[in-house]
């Protein structure tokens, strides 16, 4: 028996560090190729690192919320035969024939250095062969394999996963697997008393949330936002929405109104193209840009994202509905790659038909301005003779005050609540 160890691998990025997000196995485990052995994250998304060999954990490299160096030694384990680990005993050093593939499951991979300590002490001679071992290792002795997303779902519900049967390989619980307990008799039920309840429940906050809390933190600290609210009458739009969707839906897909929206905003950058730049405050410069790149926040399980839809003064409104619906697609089922996530120069974001009357949206620094969607609904509105139902929706859009002046910030909405109201100006090249 040797002593076999993977290192943390380099997905291609030019990437030199990771943060460890978490365990799926512990020490004393015994996994097989192929099972996932932890999760790391780069800033836009995790990473699960498999196994290249069957074997018993002996050794993990840190704790969830370290950062681990790429090329790092990531495990140790217990092997039939030599190994590859020269330092602990007679086999070939060999990390880059040691390194895991890695699975992209929100985007690629980083790392840093490991954490220092020593390996735990391996199994002595008499434990039995790893095969062997898999097949005594009880279920409660180890670590369910799941996804990040379960394990968090799973938290959030109670559920202890040690509890739940996993249908995927080596017995991986999947989400279909969290809800059949759920739905079933295994989740715990408060009694009819109604106790009070007790004990505090700490979480670290690791991988996409700590990047999705230092990027808020960052833009509000640095960012002295201004936020302009107004009210938009849609219901043309809402009509011609409904007509183009009768007549070409079935051969060009079906058109929500965000398309339209990014048209609108598209039509308002270019005749305010201030709104469509980067401020970079530590060298007191201002960026515009010619190319229009519209970040879309979505909400993922793992937290909030920014799918980005390239040149949008390119796309018409079915190429930018398919490009939002395919990007939307990707980043909630993890496989957006970093490009389709980074670069954008002003943002939208909407909480669909969950929206408030309002909202005070964050900007997406280091960018200057973001439009925020509201729900649509219907309202009365006076016409100076009596009231009519219109379809009306708000906009909350909100300014880096550094740079953008509320007359310019006011200005723009008005442009943006013009094109809304009058669809047809969606389609000219010009703002007119």
């Amino acid at each position: 028996m040797g002593v076999y160890t993977i290192v943390l691998p380099d997905v291609g990025e030019g990437i030199a560090e990771a943060e460890l997000v978490e365990w799926n196995v512990a020490i004393g485990d015994t996994v097989r190729e192929d099972d996932v052995l932890g999760t790391v994250m780069t800033d836009k998304a995790a990473v699960e690192v498999p196994s290249t060999v069957t074997g018993r954990v002996v050794w993990l490299a840190g704790q969830p919320g370290d950062t681990l160096a790429i090329g790092s030694k990531f495990i140790q384990l217990d092997v039939d035969g030599q190994g590859n680990d020269a330092s602990a005993g007679d086999g070939v050093v060999s990390d880059e024939a040691a390194a895991a593939e890695p699975r992209t499951v929100a985007e690629t991979v980083p790392a840093m250095p490991s954490d220092p300590s020593p390996p735990t002490a391996r199994p002595d001679s008499s434990s039995p062969e790893p095969e062997e071992s898999l097949q005594r290792t009880s279920v409660a002795q180890r670590k369910p394999l799941a996804s990040p997303a379960v394990r968090r779902r799973a938290r959030e519900a109670g559920v202890d996963l040690r509890q739940v049967t996993g249908s995927g390989p080596a017995g991986r619980i999947g989400q279909d697997d969290l809800d059949a307990f759920i739905a079933g008799a295994g989740r715990p039920r408060a009694g009819s008393g109604r106790p009070a309840a007790k004990g505090t429940t700490t979480r670290k906050v690791v991988g996409m949330r700590r990047r999705i809390a230092e990027k808020m933190a960052l833009s509000k600290s640095r960012i002295p936002h201004i936020t302009i609210v107004e009210e938009v009458d849609v219901t043309e739009l809402e009509a011609l929405r409904s007509g183009l969707n009768g007549r070409h839906a079935q051969k060009r897909g079906k058109l929500t109104v965000l398309p339209f929206i990014a048209t609108a905003l598209v039509r308002g950058i270019q005749s305010h193209p201030g709104m469509n730049a980067h401020f970079d405050d530590e060298a007191g410069e201002i960026e515009e840009h010619a190319a229009v790149h519209i970040g879309i926040a979505t909400q993922t399980e793992a937290g909030l994202a920014v799918p980005v839809i390239n040149h949008a003064e390119a796309r018409n409104l079915w190429d930018l509905a398919a490009e939002i619906d395919r990007l939307a697609t990707a980043t909630r089922d993890g496989k957006a790659t970093r490009d389709e996530l980074t670069g954008s120069t002003i943002t939208i974001t909407s909480l669909g038909p969950l929206g408030a009357i309002a909202t005070t949206p964050i900007i997406n620094h280091p960018e200057v301005a973001i439009v925020g969607v509201n729900k649509m609904a219907m309202r009365p509105i006076w016409d100076g003779a009596a009231f009519r139902p219109r379809m009306m929706m708000n906009l909350s859009c909100s300014f880096d005050h550094r740079v953008i002046d509320g007359w310019d910030a006011a200005m723009f909405v008005r442009t943006l609540k013009t094109h809304l109201e009058t669809p047809a100006l969606l389609f000219l090249e010009a703002d007119q």
